[in-house]
């Protein structure tokens, strides 16, 4: 089990990483650093709620789980 406060920050690094990747490959699709600092921006938000959703669910599944 981990705390909230670790899933918190795993799922802001994830996130930081995501942000700068989404914000080169839209610059490179559309020659333009708004439109792909747009696109990065709103992946970020979804893609933070959704991370943080699926780490807690997955804290309650035990299957996997080794025990000692």
């Amino acid at each position: 089990m981990e705390t909230r406060a670790r899933s918190l920050l795993k799922a802001v690094l994830w996130q930081v990483i995501g942000l700068v990747t989404t914000t080169l490959v839209g610059l490179v699709l559309t020659g333009s650093a708004v439109v792909g600092g747009a696109m990065a921006l709103a992946n970020c938000a979804i893609g933070f709620l959704a991370y943080i959703i699926y780490e807690r669910l997955w804290v309650h599944i035990r299957w996997g789980r080794l025990h000692g």
